[in-house]
């Protein structure tokens, strides 16, 4: 046994006190932050408390925080690299998925129902709830018959009166729109 390894290997208090400072700026200069550094420094001491019998028969302390800091290095890499990956996954799923409606949106929709409300206004019932029921709700006509208690015939003709209903409807708001402007514009 030779007189090196019989050398006991220094307490990590001893460690910390003796190499952090020479730990931390090496990794400043190697990672050019420091606050990556000062993690990494960190984590090296962790590594090393967390490890049982780490510090046994160590004769070069800082080459061995230098080979722990720069394992910790290259697994904060993959992982970071993992996390890139993973979060451009998540934007292009994101991306492909129809998000919240804008406000105009929004406000084009409700004007759009407000318009199919009063179009439909005037209806009997029976018509009116085939109409939302095949063109809102995408049901079929056989559903639709079933829901009613009517036949496919019946609903057909229900659709039928009402874009009837609906066309009568449009066209009464053109006429009205378009004489409204004539009455507003000046004579010449």
């Amino acid at each position: 046994m030779s007189a090196a390894e019989s050398l006991p290997s220094p307490p990590i208090d001893a460690l910390y006190s003796d190499h952090h400072s020479w730990l931390f700026g090496w990794l400043r200069k190697k990672l050019s932050c420091p606050h990556d550094a000062a993690d990494v420094a960190h984590d090296t001491f962790v590594r090393i408390l967390a490890s049982r019998d780490a510090l046994a028969g160590v004769r070069e302390p800082r080459a061995y925080l230098t080979t722990t800091a720069k394992r910790l290095i290259i697994d904060r890499a993959r992982r970071h690299k993992l996390e890139q990956a993973y979060l451009a996954e998540l934007e292009q799923a994101a991306a492909s998925l129809d998000g919240f409606p804008s406000p105009e949106q929004t406000v084009a929709a409700l004007q759009a129902l407000a318009q199919i409300s009063a179009a439909l206004d005037g209806l009997p019932p029976k018509p009116r709830e085939a109409f939302l029921m095949h063109y809102l709700d995408g049901q079929t006509h056989a559903t639709i018959a079933a829901h009613l208690g009517v036949s496919t015939r019946m609903i057909h003709k229900y659709l039928v009166r009402a874009l009837a209903h609906c066309a009568l409807a449009d066209d009464g708001d053109e006429d009205a729109g378009s004489a409204g402007a004539a009455a507003a514009s000046p004579a010449g």
